[in-house]
């Protein structure tokens, strides 16, 4: 394959790492974690009402905020990565999975949100097996629109709209 002058082609190492969407995401990700963490400072007075499911729901879904950044902006690839993206995609899977059984919103029915729940329940497989099988451009798609979509959009959604979280942030 013939390349231009002064053009190369991109080594392995440079198409794994971050690009501009990616890096966008490790911020928001980070804010929205930060986020979350002083709406549940202002609400320290109601947690003794939570049901276990919801500080489930909280703690794995807390957890892949977390990761997020990390994983996102460190080197890929490497067994660091691999551990911690098992725990990522553990931790989104059961934070989906859980939200089955969080329904205070909508009169204790489904919610669009639980659409999202329902599409990472069967992309985090997908995700991991992509990983798996070194099919990165697949892997990085399902990383990328699970952390749009599934932690982003999800989480800005519950925010506003009266839902709890919301009502601590901006109480």
């Amino acid at each position: 394959m013939a390349t231009l002058a002064g053009q190369t082609r991109p080594t392995a190492a440079r198409a794994l790492a971050p690009d501009s969407y990616e890096r966008f995401l490790a911020i928001a990700a980070g804010l929205l974690f930060v986020t979350i963490v002083v709406a549940l400072a202002k609400g320290q007075s109601q947690w003794v009402y939570l049901p276990a499911v919801v500080w489930g729901h909280l703690v794995t879904v807390m957890t892949a905020l977390a990761l997020t950044p990390i994983m996102l902006l460190r080197p890929r690839g490497d067994p660091t990565h691999r551990l911690l993206g098992r725990v990522w995609v553990a931790a989104m899977f059961l934070t989906a999975t859980e939200s089955f059984f969080v329904r205070f919103s909508n009169h204790g029915n489904f919610s669009f949100i639980h659409l999202i729940s329902a599409y990472v329940v069967i992309v985090t497989p997908l995700l991991w097996w992509s990983a798996r099988t070194h099919r990165i451009a697949a892997h990085r798609r399902h990383v990328r629109g699970m952390v749009t979509g599934a932690l982003l959009i999800a989480g800005f959604f519950t925010l506003p709209f009266g839902r709890l979280l919301g009502w601590w942030l901006f109480a």
